[in-house]
């Protein structure tokens, strides 16, 4: 049995998915109105996808960084009850205090605490800069807790001046960073991603469906979605 089998297998237990977004001042316009949009309008999707599995209950959590961090909530939040509040944006890029927080949150004393169990979260994060503070410890801590080890995790790099190499040091494979060059781009991303992350990470756990076998799978059809993306796109940022 591997060690982290057993956050696996119980009918209903919580999957979260967070996303982490960055409201700094080079996100304001277009690229934080269509982050608002996009997650908005997912939301509906993923509430089915969560009322129809017997076997899991997706709660969302949201933490905007900018110059400083904020959780949109203080706890993960049951999709069914959840209503996205719109973000700004405005500030520098805090990233390194994000994975910080992140870190504290992912542990069985904060938001891994359910009763019944959880599963192996989903991760998003959505950027368009560079971190203005330092990460790299931060990332580093991030990268040995266990609960982000198992984590589906990607990345979009909006528009061509994010840190793309920072962002796959995030997902831990270059293949989850996608990049959007176009607020429709960006729509498609977000309502992918976070569709497909709800629908994988919120699957039973079988002999044949190990966590690493969920990754795997997360991670063919991201590659396979963004080939098809940078085939479509034009620039447009």
């Amino acid at each position: 049995m591997g060690k982290y089998d057993n956050v696996e297998g119980i009918a209903r237990r919580t999957m979260i998915l967070f996303f982490l977004i960055d409201t700094s001042n080079s996100m304001s316009g277009t690229k934080i109105g269509e982050v608002n949009d996009a997650i908005e309008g997912v939301i509906p999707e993923i509430k089915e996808i969560s009322s129809s599995n017997a076997d899991a209950l997706i709660k969302i959590a949201c933490l905007t960084f900018s110059t400083g961090v904020k959780w949109m909530y203080p706890n993960p939040v049951d999709v069914n009850d959840f209503k996205w509040s719109y973000v700004n944006a405005g500030g520098m890029t805090e990233m390194g205090k994000a994975f910080e927080v992140l870190n504290e949150k992912l542990s069985r004393n904060e938001f891994m605490a359910e009763v019944a169990g959880s599963y192996a979260p989903a991760i998003f994060l959505l950027s368009d800069g560079a971190p203005t503070d330092e990460y790299k410890d931060a990332i580093e801590k991030l990268k040995k807790n266990n609960w982000f080890k198992y984590a589906l995790k990607a990345a979009v790099a909006i528009g061509d001046d994010a840190d793309k190499d920072m962002l796959a040091t995030f997902t831990g494979d270059e293949e989850l960073v996608l990049t959007a060059h176009s607020p429709e781009a960006l729509r498609k991303v977000i309502r992918f991603v976070s569709v497909t992350a709800s629908k994988i990470g919120s699957k039973s756990s079988v002999s044949a469906q190990t966590t690493n076998a969920k990754q795997d799978d997360f991670a063919e059809q991201i590659t396979e979605f963004n080939s098809d993306l940078i085939d479509s796109q034009n620039d447009n940022w």
